[in-house]
């Protein structure tokens, strides 16, 4: 059998993965330290805890991160990992405290991680050294991101970067509208190449491809729509603006990210259904625009952004085998439930979506399961899957000795 420095050294370029790449322990342990866990990943969004003491517990992999606010306003994060012999310390999936206490043996902590009471303690041990275990958190425009590395990659580039679309699109004056998990039985890989590429979505998703220009420039009426997306991109209140720092375009010790706007077909103001609003104007937003923006951050982060809405899509795994979207559909703060929007209705196109492509994600790990199963080509159609496996082999090759 192949060590995976020799899987790595002889893949072969712009073709599909090994089949071992996503059936091996082994590669998988290093995707889980050198990915998941050095990658900032979006976790949710400040209005989910507007109040001191609000906090909500995030779950990846192995690891659980309690996120809260302080009584200082802040936003902080530790893992919930209690300092005495290892408890998980917060049992509830979200709520409102002063403090928390270990269900074990009620070692109590207060809001910013130090030890307040451990009864019985030696004499001679000093509490202050017993804190909880903080976790990198950072708000980007109000969106939670964490990284639990111990030397996280910067955020600079993305937030000076992607600073004038967030203002565009409002991000900091969102809230979650709709959360959703998708459970999917296949490698987490998987379903991010799905994602990444539009190759599938003529055949595969009907609802989308009826009002998305697919996002492929060959594809009949892809030019013509985007030009006319772009006649009046400025008097609603939006800029033309494109990066590409995501993936092999990454800068150095910087976390990657992107952003750039596509078409919608006619009669399509938003992802609904019949083409019309579902929400309140987000941002800076004068009128609906006829377009979407994608914006890329970290690996396994992604946002569609609307006029109306956003919709967030991170792919995280949870085994081997085993891998989950989590889907968050945001409105502006003040748009009111029932009022302003139908959960229902905006939740619609991406969760069809999102069920068609977990049957597809399927059976896909199922065929890459076959003995028969070998590398293929991938097409020109399939540009930002080549991207995202170029990038993947390069971070497996820097840590592979």
């Amino acid at each position: 059998m192949k060590s995976i420095k020799e899987l790595l050294n002889h893949h072969q370029e712009d073709w599909s993965l090994d089949q071992r790449f996503y059936k091996d322990e082994s590669i998988f342990d290093l995707e889980k330290n050198h990915i998941f866990y050095d990658s900032w990943i979006f976790i949710g969004h400040e209005s989910q805890i507007p109040n001191k003491g609000d906090y909500f517990v995030y779950k990846l992999l192995d690891e659980e991160i309690i996120v809260l606010r302080n009584k200082e306003n802040e936003v902080k994060a530790f893992f919930n990992v209690c300092r005495h012999r290892g408890s998980r310390i917060c049992l509830e999936e979200s709520g409102n405290t002063s403090r928390f206490s270990c269900p074990y043996h009620s070692w109590t902590y207060n809001l910013d991680g130090k030890l307040l009471a451990a009864k019985s303690l030696r004499e001679g041990i000093d509490k202050s050294t017993l804190g909880l275990h903080p976790c990198n958190i950072a708000s980007v425009s109000g969106m939670l991101l964490i990284n639990l590395s111990d030397n996280p990659q910067s955020l600079a580039n993305l937030q000076s970067d992607l600073k004038e679309p967030f203002e565009m699109f409002g991000f900091e004056d969102l809230k979650v509208a709709a959360h959703k998990n998708y459970p999917i039985a296949s490698n987490w890989k998987l379903a991010v190449e799905n994602y990444q590429e539009c190759y599938h979505c003529a055949p595969a998703h009907p609802e989308y491809s009826l009002s998305h220009s697919l996002k492929i420039e060959d594809e009949p009426g892809f030019d013509e729509a985007q030009e006319k997306m772009m006649e009046n991109l400025e008097s609603c209140g939006l800029r033309e603006f494109e990066v590409n720092k995501d993936f092999s375009n990454k800068d150095p010790d910087q976390e990657q990210y992107a952003y750039s706007r596509y078409a919608l077909f006619d009669g399509y103001m938003t992802g609904s259904k019949d083409g019309k609003p579902l929400a309140p104007l987000l941002g800076d937003i004068k009128e609906f625009n006829q377009g979407c923006s994608d914006f890329n951050i970290g690996p396994v982060s992604y946002f569609l952004a609307y006029c109306d809405h956003i919709v967030g899509y991170i792919f995280t795994p949870v085994s081997q085998n085993q891998c989950q979207c989590d889907i968050y559909w945001l409105v502006n703060k003040d748009a009111e439930e029932g009022k302003d929007y139908d959960k229902d209705k905006l939740m619609w196109l991406w969760d069809v979506t999102t069920y068609a492509d977990e049957t597809i994600i399927v059976n896909n790990q199922k065929g890459v399961n076959s003995i028969k199963y070998k590398s293929g080509p991938y097409t020109d159609k399939e540009q930002s899957t080549r991207r995202f496996i170029k990038w993947y082999l390069s971070e497996l090759k820097s840590h592979t000795s």
